[in-house]
């Protein structure tokens, strides 16, 4: 029967949230422990908070190492706000010059009369 016991790589031995392993086996039939690296909640958008589709989730230090394209989404506010609340952002600013000029336009109607 084969031993599948290792020993915990680092300096205390504690299985706690942030020292967890995994057994792997090597291709020379030893069995290792491999640290699991914690994931992170990732990048949230600013508005609704949700998580924001496109982007890893790193841990802070680790994104300087990506490349720009995998750090953001080419869109307006890319990498900070998910893609409805931009739509939102847009239709709104819009609607808001279509009421200034209707406004306009009714004040010269009344000015003419």
């Amino acid at each position: 029967m084969a031993d599948h016991r290792v020993t915990r790589v680092g300096r205390h031995g504690y299985n706690t949230k942030s020292n967890r392993i995994r057994t792997i086996r090597t291709p020379g039939g030893r069995h290792v422990a491999q640290k699991i690296v914690k994931t992170t909640k990732g990048p949230r958008c600013s508005d609704c908070k949700c998580s924001l589709p496109g982007i890893k989730h790193l841990k802070n230090s680790a994104y300087k190492n990506l490349k720009k394209r995998e750090r953001t989404v080419s869109r307006a506010y890319g990498g900070s706000a998910c893609g409805g609340c931009v739509r939102q952002r847009i239709v709104r600013a819009f609607l808001l010059e279509e009421q200034k000029a209707v406004k306009k336009l009714l004040a010269e109607r009344a000015n003419k009369k």
